[in-house]
């Protein structure tokens, strides 16, 4: 990969805990699949998963700090579990205009969300937040197919979140439904209404005058959980797809970024990061 800089892109991480880091640290360090690109260092202290992955890694710099790795790297992926975390560790890359990733969600607040956005902006950063699961085959064909089918009329996503996750409640797995549902249905988020019985939340809105619903099922408390589901339903058809997670999916987000990275084009505007953020605090506070 040829970089815009001019030499290889060397990029920071922060929030090894999270398993995509084992996912991007094996393309990018071990595999070596995209050229020119490398991880640099992780920021956390010497945990056990940080020190595991600078080993498989082979990668130099192990800092307590995400500022220290301004020093070193040329841009940052945020991955912590938890998305109140975000603000503050993309915070030093975004303010010296350098390009960011935080690997969903953006955050668990909107106030924090838009704090993220505004400081990209002032600088002049290129910043981009997403759910891996908006870029596999999957979604990509339900894409295609959702254009084929007449005029969009609703939208039908459906998925495992846990309300009471640790990691930030519904935002931790829930941002991978919302996501989908409003990369088919762009547009400003009409008011949401909320219903919930049993294992299962139900959030329902009107994006750009199509009807959308995200069904958020709790898994069962053993590793097991409902597959995620979307339908498009158009004018003249229904596409429909179980989006299927593939061996290393982050791959698929990780290579958006890169692309943002050497073409200096994000891939989605403020507006298009914040709506997740204000849907799934709406569902949230109704809880």
């Amino acid at each position: 990969m040829t970089t815009r800089i001019g030499r290889p892109l060397r990029i920071g991480i922060v929030g090894a805990e999270n398993t995509h880091v084992e996912h991007i640290v094996h393309c990018l360090n071990r595999e070596r699949a995209r050229p020119g690109v490398e991880i640099v260092g992780l920021a956390g202290g010497a945990t056990e998963r940080n020190v595991a992955a600078a080993t498989a890694g082979a990668i130099p710099h192990l800092v307590d700090r995400v500022e220290a790795m301004v020093e070193f790297a040329d841009a940052l992926i945020v991955a912590d579990r938890h998305g109140g975390l975000h603000r503050e560790h993309a915070r030093p890359f975004l303010e010296l205009g350098r390009p960011v990733w935080i690997d969903k969600p953006l955050a668990c607040d909107v106030a924090d969300a838009c704090a993220i956005i505004d400081t990209a902006a002032a600088s002049g950063a290129l910043l981009t937040s997403y759910s891996t699961l908006r870029h596999v085959p999957d979604t990509e064909d339900l894409v295609r197919e959702a254009a084929t089918i007449g005029e969009l009329q609703a939208v039908v996503v459906s998925g495992p979140a846990d309300p009471s996750s640790e990691y930030g409640g519904i935002f931790f797995y829930g941002i991978h439904m919302v996501d989908i549902a409003l990369r088919l249905a762009p547009g400003p988020l009409g008011p949401i209404r909320i219903e919930r019985g049993g294992a299962i939340v139900v959030a329902t809105t009107v994006v750009g005058g199509v009807h959308v619903t995200v069904h958020f099922v709790r898994p069962d408390g053993k590793d097991n959980h409902v597959p995620f589901h979307a339908v498009a339903v158009g004018r003249t058809g229904i596409a429909a797809r179980e989006i299927g997670i593939p061996g290393n999916y982050v791959v698929f987000g990780l290579d958006v970024f890169l692309g943002m990275a050497n073409t200096g084009h994000a891939p989605l505007t403020g507006a298009d990061m914040l709506r997740p953020i204000e849907f799934l605090a709406t569902v949230r506070d109704a809880l």
